[in-house]
């Protein structure tokens, strides 16, 4: 989980982004991709662009860049595990991008792209044998070669891995098959529509067996992996740095001597950084200052829509921690669905996007994204405004009121704002929100140990929607913090997930977003926009859908 979401913009706006989408979603039938037209989604690096226009920034002209330096980029919260089997944080991803190459990667048109794959894979008519076909020649950082073994020790350890973030991303695996260096043969029990978006996110990352075989369970102290860039040190809530690597097999292309993300989490401080050079890049940047900063001739704003949400998750049945089985919770909002219920209907989503984020963001009610060609009416419903209601179900309910809360948030200027928004707004609903605000690594240890009631984080979305859904609300998904679990809702999930039709697959999400409105596990809020600073003294940085900031092939302009 994250707080880097996707933005609901005009049906004009999100236009480039729907048809493009729909064209990689269309073409992923069972368990591929096909590849699909390169046309529309692109933008400039201009940062004076306008609050509706896309800006991904563009790669590095080799000309025009110098070799060499280090790029500072000021990091909004801390990454947690540098260990692609654990991994949950969107800032982590960020470090990853740079020293972690994947089979599948995203490009700025979320269209899935070969990486350490040399194509899209091939799946039998039966949509159960995946082959997959590996690049040759490439070295992990320890000099050993990047091979199918090394692909299948991988995904092995994904599967088995106790803390294991990706088990439920992989889906039905029954087997890996290595028949020579360059192949990988995956057998699924089922038919698993969403497998090509996992391996394009940490689920790909292939690591070093080496290491794993001298690291184990403590791959993230010194993690190693395919990449232009390998690590070299991290300082906890600090830094982490990462220096170029000439056993990559494009080192060429590799202008940076050195990343370094430098732990910021208040956004003006970033700002400040930024323009004072001791950065060089600002990771999500406050709505506060985007109108300043586009001001600036010497900075770009980076933005585009991404592909998640922002929420709120109750904890429902999360008692022994995340992935065991689910214990009742003797407090009347962990059981009783009326409780959750009236706290959502006490939240005006456009007042609060409006008054917290100037109008810059957009209003969710559910886990689908309007621009998604798996989106429907259904999936779009949301409840409305309503105090009296709220007060209604609580009386139903039969708690006193004020009923009090008590949420969970990072301690960053922007989330401190919305939970004081927040806490305002449902008190007029029957309820007394108290905010805890902790360090954003030290939340995701909470969320998982399950020590919240209530819980403020997001999603930075996958292209595939099963991704932004199974993991956070099916009975046992490895993001399931809020120890949530309908049979009902896990059956509908598991159709979408092995159905090849995008017609069918629409209309089950919508029936699952019913479903998770009538239980209000998790109430979604806001999508953001994807928002990046970044000097025009760089060139090539570029930040996509996935909102990933894209690091490794960025040089200093000469």
């Amino acid at each position: 989980m994250t707080n880097l979401f996707f933005s609901e913009t005009s049906p004009g706006r999100l236009a480039p982004l729907r048809a493009a989408v729909a064209a990689v979603v269309v073409a992923c039938t069972v368990v591929a991709c096909s590849p699909v037209s390169d046309n529309g989604g692109g933008g400039q690096s201009d940062g004076n662009q306008s609050a509706s226009q896309d800006s991904f920034g563009t790669p590095a002209d080799p000309a025009a860049v110098k070799q060499g330096g280090k790029l500072v980029i000021a990091l909004s919260a801390e990454p947690d595990a540098l260990d692609p089997s654990l991994s949950r944080s969107l800032y982590s991803r960020y470090v990853f991008q740079a020293m972690c190459q994947k089979l599948y990667d995203v490009n700025e048109q979320a269209q899935v792209v070969p990486q350490l794959a040399t194509a899209l894979p091939a799946i039998s008519s039966d949509g159960r044998t995946v082959t997959i076909p590996l690049r040759q020649g490439a070295r992990f950082a320890d000099g050993t070669q990047f091979d199918s073994a090394a692909v299948k020790a991988t995904l092995q350890r994904h599967l088995t891995l106790p803390r294991s973030a990706r088990k439920s991303e992989l889906g039905p695996i029954e087997s890996v098959d290595t028949p020579d260096p360059q192949t990988v043969v995956v057998h699924l029990k089922q038919p698993f529509a969403p497998l090509v978006g996992a391996l394009a996110d940490r689920a790909g990352m292939i690591m070093s067996p080496k290491a794993l075989g001298s690291l184990g369970e403590n791959f993230a102290s010194a993690p190693v992996c395919v990449g232009p860039f390998k690590f070299a040190k991290r300082v906890p809530q600090n830094s982490i740095d990462v220096v170029k690597d000439s056993n990559f097999y494009d080192a060429a292309k590799v202008h940076l001597d050195a990343i370094s993300w430098h732990i910021l989490s208040d956004a003006s401080i970033r700002a400040a950084n930024l323009r004072s050079g001791d950065a060089q890049v600002a990771d999500s940047i406050s709505t506060q200052d985007v109108g300043s900063l586009r001001a600036d001739a010497a900075v770009s704003v980076l933005q585009s829509q991404s592909l998640g949400y922002q929420g709120l998750t109750f904890n429902i049945g999360n008692v022994d921690g995340v992935g065991t089985p689910p214990k009742p919770i003797d407090r009347p909002i962990a059981k009783n669905a009326k409780v959750r219920q009236a706290f959502e209907y006490a939240i005006d989503r456009k007042a609060l996007v409006q008054a917290v984020f100037n109008g810059l963001f957009g209003v969710a009610c559910s886990p689908i994204s309007p621009a998604s060609p798996f989106s429907s009416p259904e999936a779009q419903t949301c409840p409305a405004h309503d105090p009296a209601k709220a007060k209604q179900l609580l009386a139903e309910a039969g708690v006193q009121t004020p009923y009090p809360v008590t949420m969970l948030a990072s301690n960053t200027p922007d989330t401190l704002r919305l939970a004081q928004a927040l806490q305002a707004m449902v008190k007029e609903g029957g309820f007394d929100l108290k905010i805890n605000p902790v360090e954003y690594s030290s939340l995701l240890d909470e969320q998982d140990r399950g020590n919240f009631e209530l819980l403020q984080l997001g999603w930075s979305g996958r292209i595939d929607p099963d991704a932004n859904i199974t993991n956070f609300v099916g009975t046992g998904g490895s993001q399931n913090v809020s120890g949530y679990s309908n049979a009902q809702l896990d059956a509908v999930l598991t159709e979408a997930r092995q159905s090849n039709d995008v017609e069918a697959r629409k209309k089950l999400y919508g029936q699952a977003v019913t479903i998770l409105q009538q239980d209000d596990a998790l109430i979604y809020l806001y999508r953001q926009r994807n928002l990046t600073a970044v000097s025009k003294k760089v060139q090539g940085l570029q930040v996509f859908p996935d909102g990933v900031i894209r690091a490794a092939f960025a040089g200093f302009t000469k």
